[in-house]
């Protein structure tokens, strides 16, 4: 699944299209997605769904599906029991921009982070990641608690 962003963003003439919005709708209302992760592809200047995750998979699996030496965008649904026993999901938005990946698509995904957010209206959480350890599952822990 791909799709072209539209609006407009001073720095990098991008916004989001139907198609992304739909993708994270899907997680956040459905709960038809555990993680969606987005990958911009520079050469046509459009945002494409890299992956979607099934409600069965792990943290590990979304973790996994970060590339090791470039940029995405990734929304996580984080279930959790609160210390009142009680069922909860929070959103979590993951600005993943590995300290080994290229200044350029650093440049590109920092560019485009807010235009993209704004147009994904629902996210309880931000967590900007350069490694693994700063993307953590007790990172999730304790912000959602």
């Amino acid at each position: 699944m791909s799709f072209r962003f539209r609006g407009s963003n001073a720095s990098s003439g991008m916004g989001v299209a139907d198609d992304g919005k739909n993708a994270f709708l899907q997680l956040k209302r459905k709960k038809v997605h555990r993680y969606v992760i987005f990958k911009i592809d520079e050469k046509k200047k459009e945002v494409v769904v890299e992956k979607t995750g099934t409600p069965a998979e792990s943290f590990d699996d979304f973790t996994a599906s970060l590339p090791e030496n470039d940029c995405r965008y990734a929304v996580y649904d984080f279930d959790f029991v609160t210390s009142e026993n009680c069922q909860k999901s929070k959103i979590f938005f993951v600005h993943w921009s590995p300290a080994t990946s290229r200044v350029r698509a650093k440049m590109l995904y920092a560019t485009s982070k807010d235009a993209f957010k704004r147009e994904l209206d629902g996210f309880h959480y931000e967590i900007q990641a350069t490694d693994p350890t700063e993307v953590d599952l007790e990172v999730l822990k304790d912000r959602a608690h």
